[in-house]
């Protein structure tokens, strides 16, 4: 079995203060023997205003967000998913949303960009998002291999399109990625049911780790980090509030209930 871990944080417009918790809470996984861990979407931004997110922008291979995950990775021998680092590049001056893996010596294996980006009006609810203003959207999913088993990426909206996770699973995942800013009420509604949902889909487990908490630009989000395993069994969660929670990951377990249940082999449509 394999240790792994979900950090849960409540960024600001701070970059560097906000490199500074994730650090703390990165060694708290290490502590704790993990291999891998994942930090939440926007770990290292929450801006004032959405547009700021190209304001701090990196090109892709350098600059101080990146440069504090291969460091660190390589500080702590752990791999990291590093949640989402706006990346900039697109020629219209919007950025990506790229989630980047490091490995434990500090080398990137691996770059997503969040495919389905948050352009909706919540029910009910005053609040609009619009992130293909500023984002610019991916086009391919990743798989990769790493400690804990093949990962699969993906990022906050991703969640809802069980398709994505079909190609993850089909392409060889055995572990599910979903660093997330889940609004407060969209998660209240649906983000244990969408991660536990996508766990038994596909029999892969999943770490979903978010951002919690009022934040200075006035966002509440909803935090409730999960680690599920691949049988839609919550393993570990964190409600509320900043932290570092870890379960084992047991792949042998995993694929004797593939083989068992070959629910993944039974796909008719798609």
């Amino acid at each position: 079995m394999t240790i792994v871990a979900a950090i849960q944080m409540t960024s600001g417009p701070d970059v560097q203060a906000n490199l500074a918790d994730a650090s703390v809470l990165l060694e708290q996984a290490a502590a704790r023997d993990a291999r891998l861990a994942v930090l939440p979407e926007n770990f290292a931004f929450m801006g004032l205003r959405e547009a700021d997110r190209r304001r701090v922008g990196e090109p892709d291979g350098r600059g101080p967000i990146q440069t504090f995950l291969a460091e660190t990775a390589r500080r702590l021998g752990l791999w990291i998913v590093g949640g989402t680092v706006p990346l900039s590049g697109a020629p219209d001056g919007r950025v990506a949303a790229a989630c980047l893996v490091y490995d434990a010596d500090g080398e990137r294996r691996a770059r997503y960009d969040k495919i389905h980006l948050f352009d909706v009006h919540l029910p009910g609810a005053a609040e609009r998002y619009r992130e293909s203003e500023n984002f610019a959207p991916g086009r391919e999913p990743v798989v990769l291999e790493t400690p804990a088993g093949r990962l699969g990426l993906s990022v906050c909206y991703d969640v809802r399109f069980p398709e994505l996770y079909r190609l993850l699973s089909a392409r060889g995942a055995q572990l599910l990625t979903v660093p997330a800013a889940f609004t407060a009420a969209t998660g209240r509604a649906h983000w244990e049911v969408l991660l536990r949902a996508r766990a038994i889909e596909n029999l892969c487990a999943v770490i979903g780790a978010g951002q919690s908490g009022q934040h200075p630009n006035g966002r509440e989000t909803y935090g409730d980090s999960l680690i599920v395993d691949h049988w839609g069994r919550v393993l570990e969660r964190l409600a509320q509030g900043r932290g570092c929670i870890t379960a084992d990951i047991d792949l042998a377990a995993e694929q004797r209930d593939r083989q068992s249940f070959p629910a993944l082999e039974h796909r008719v449509l798609g």
